[in-house]
């Protein structure tokens, strides 16, 4: 039921904070995703070209050349020791948010799912961006927005593959402890960077950028048995060859399956025996991983000797973290987000 009280005329904002992509959603019928990375010209030529003291997304990355680009959440968590990346997120935030707004005045009160080990390790960061840009906010994983979401809160896995992290997170019933979460670095850029080092052996001359790499892995990426051979364009020297990178591709996507399933293992011994099945039959997969073709099923075969087993990627990977965070910020009050998150 959507709340009222003081905040009721207040834009309530969901936004999934993550390594590659931010995604956000209001209550005014809002929505939007953009890449997490922020562009600053780097001479008055690049200042000419984009117009702006700063650009955003996918603006920033077409116009690379002329920028020097940030992306202000590594591994998931904003690195503390650059205040350049610290500004960064900032400006990522105060754009989102801007945006979010539609022109309004009215005060925003968001929100804000981020990986795991960031509402941990950074949320006194997070805190104090949010609690300039909005009038009052919340910090709380990413997992347990996907959850809200699915109203899967009792007895549910979530395992939410990002770029910079993977997150594991069992769902007993109450907000999840440390404990119950669990968090892996090898995610989605992980991939990104073996796939461009395995290419760049197979191929000395070839010309290729990580940037190029993970839109190969976002297009192909598969686990198991491919279903068709893996060709794309490249250039040697300028020049176009066609290079098959089937089985590079398999090999680099498959590589974070078997950390997955051990941590995974660890997380359902953490739930009572009674509960073990039922949290078996609703292991959730998210975040752009969850895209890798074969990927539920692949984890499944892994975890045969457990029994009945069933996990299912999520219908809408890119929107289903902002979309858990808005469904809280109508259904909570926001005098009672303490108690889910870090307010600020």
């Amino acid at each position: 039921m959507e709340h009222t009280g003081k905040n009721s005329n207040s834009i309530l904002v969901g936004i999934d904070l993550g390594t590659s992509r931010t995604a956000v959603m209001t209550n005014r019928g809002y929505k939007d995703i953009i890449r997490s990375v922020v562009g600053y010209p780097k001479d008055v030529i690049g200042l000419k070209l984009v117009g702006k003291s700063q650009v955003f997304g996918d603006e920033a990355l077409k116009h690379h050349s002329a920028l020097t680009l940030y992306c202000p959440l590594e591994d998931g968590v904003i690195r503390e020791a650059s205040k350049n990346d610290y500004n960064a997120a900032y400006e990522l935030m105060k754009h989102v948010i801007e945006q979010a707004r539609q022109g309004s005045t009215d005060d925003v009160c968001g929100v804000i799912g981020v990986p795991a080990r960031a509402s941990i390790i950074n949320k006194e960061l997070l805190l104090k961006i949010s609690q300039d840009l909005m009038s009052i906010s919340v910090v709380v994983s990413e997992p347990f927005m996907v959850a809200y979401s699915l109203d899967k809160l009792n007895n549910s896995i979530i395992i939410d593959i990002g770029a910079g992290t993977v997150d594991i997170c069992g769902m007993k019933g109450t907000i999840p402890s440390p404990k119950d979460q669990i968090t892996l670095l090898k995610a989605g850029d992980y991939i990104d960077e073996r796939l461009e080092d395995l290419i760049q052996q197979h191929y000395p001359d070839v010309q290729v950028t990580q940037n190029f790499v993970r839109l190969i892995k976002e297009q192909y990426g598969f686990v198991g048995e491919p279903d068709e051979t893996v060709k794309v364009s490249m250039r040697i020297n300028g020049k176009p060859v066609e290079l098959d990178i089937t089985e590079d591709l398999q090999l680099v996507c498959e590589s974070i399956v078997p950390d997955i399933v051990e941590h995974l293992e660890t997380i359902i011994r953490g739930f009572d025996p009674e509960d073990q099945q039922q949290a078996l039959l609703n292991i959730y997969l998210a975040g752009g991983g969850s895209k890798i073709r074969g990927i539920d099923s692949f984890i499944t075969a892994q975890l045969h000797e457990y029994g009945d087993v069933r996990v299912t990627c999520v219908a809408d990977s890119d929107y289903i973290g902002s979309s858990g965070a808005l469904k809280m910020a109508t259904e909570v009050p926001p005098e009672l987000w303490s108690q889910v998150g870090f307010l600020s």
